[in-house]
C-alpha cells in the first residue's frame, strides 16, 4: 500500500526513528501507526542485543537532587561522538531525574522504572540504541537519602561526585565534592585505611630507610614519619583542600563546622578494559594488503 510522508512524519515524532525506518515499519504493517511503533520497537530490542557484547567506555554522569536525597548514575557509549548526542544527554537526565523519582538504589531496579516518555527506561534504553547505531549501558548508580549537608559536583559530565556532610553549608559541600572530583582520594581519613594497606605502605617506607645506617630509634621515627604523610595523602582530610592550598581538608571542615560521613565519586568508564584499534592495520586489513 502506498505510505504517505504524513504518516511517516507522524511515527518519526512519535518513535523518534529515521526516515527510512518509519516507511518501512508503516509497508511491513499495512500503514497501521500503533503496530509500526511495536514494530520498531521488537527492531530496536533485536539491535540492542546484537550490539550488547560491543564495549561501551565513553558516556555520561548524569546527576538529580532534591533536598537531602541526590542519585548519580553512569551510562555508557561506545563512542565520544555519541555520549555528546542531544539525545543521548537527554537520556541521561530522564534516567536520573526518574531514578530520583523512583527511589531506585541500583540498576536492575532503575531499569524496570517508568521511563518520561512511557514504557521502562530499559525500553527506551533499547530505543536508544535503535536510534544511535551504538551499544548504550547503564552501568553504575549511588544513591544518596540522608539528613546531612548534601554537595554534589559534576565535572565536564565524565566524573561525578556526592559528598555527605554533617554540618556545614550547602556552597562548602560542594566545594568539598570538587575537591574530591579532583584529587580522587580513596578514603576519607588515615584511620578509614585498611589494616593490609598500612601495612603494605609501612613495609615500603622500611625498604626505603633501611640501608641508611641510622640507629634503629631513628629508623622507627622516620618510618612513622613517612606513613603518617602517605597516609595523609590518600585521605580526603589530610589532603591540601583544591579551594585552599594554604590548610588541610581537615582545617577547612573544622572551621565550617563540619564533619565528612561519605563521599562517592564516579568517572565515566573507570575500570573498562577499552579496546585499542590499530587503524593502520586495520585499513591494510580492509585493503586486502595485511
Amino acid at each position: 500500500m502506498e505510505i504517505s510522508a504524513n504518516q511517516v512524519k507522524q511515527l518519526r515524532e512519535r518513535s523518534g526513528a529515521g526516515m527510512m525506518e518509519c516507511k518501512k515499519a508503516l509497508t511491513e504493517n499495512q500503514g497501521d501507526i500503533e503496530a509500526a511503533i511495536e514494530w520498531l520497537r521488537k527492531q530496536g530490542l533485536a539491535k540492542a542485543d546484537k550490539k550488547a557484547g560491543r564495549v561501551a567506555a565513553e558516556g555520561r554522569i548524569a546527576l538529580a537532587g532534591a533536598g537531602a536525597n541526590a542519585v548519580m548514575v553512569e551510562v555508557n557509549s561506545e563512542t565520544d561522538f555519541v555520549a555528546k548526542d542531544a539525545n543521548f544527554l537527554a537520556f541521561c537526565e530522564m534516567v536520573a531525574q526518574q531514578a530520583l523519582a523512583g527511589g531506585v538504589t541500583d540498576v536492575e531496579s532503575l531499569k524496570a522504572v517508568k521511563a518520561a516518555s512511557g514504557g521502562s527506561v530499559e525500553e527506551a534504553r533499547q530505543a536508544l540504541v535503535a536510534k544511535v547505531g551504538e551499544n548504550v549501558q547503564l552501568r553504575r548508580l549511588v544513591a544518596v537519602k540522608g539528613k546531612g549537608t548534601l554537595g554534589t559536583y559534576v565535572h565536564g559530565g565524565r566524573i561525578g561526585v556526592l559528598v555527605e556532610l554533617e554540618g556545614g553549608s550547602p556552597e562548602f559541600a560542594k566545594g568539598v565534592a570538587m575537591h574530591v572530583a579532583a584529587m580522587n582520594p580513596p578514603y576519607v581519613s588515615p584511620d578509614q585505611v585498611p589494616a593490609e594497606v598500612v601495612a603494605k605502605e609501612k613495609e615500603i617506607a622500611l625498604a626505603q630507610v633501611k640501608d641508611s645506617g641510622k640507629p634503629v630509634e631513628i629508623l622507627e621515627k622516620m618510618i612513622s614519619g613517612k606513613l603518617r604523610k602517605t597516609l595523609s595523602e590518600m585521605s580526603l582530610t589530610g589532603q591540601p583542600y583544591v579551594l585552599d592550598t594554604s590548610v588541610t581538608v581537615e582545617d577547612a571542615l573544622r572551621k565550617a563546622g563540619a564533619r565528612v560521613i561519605a563521599f562517592h565519586r564516579l568517572a565515566v568508564g573507570e575500570g573498562i578494559e577499552k579496546k585499542e584499534d590499530d587503524f593502520a592495520a586495520e585499513v591494510m586489513k580492509q585493503a586486502g594488503l595485511a
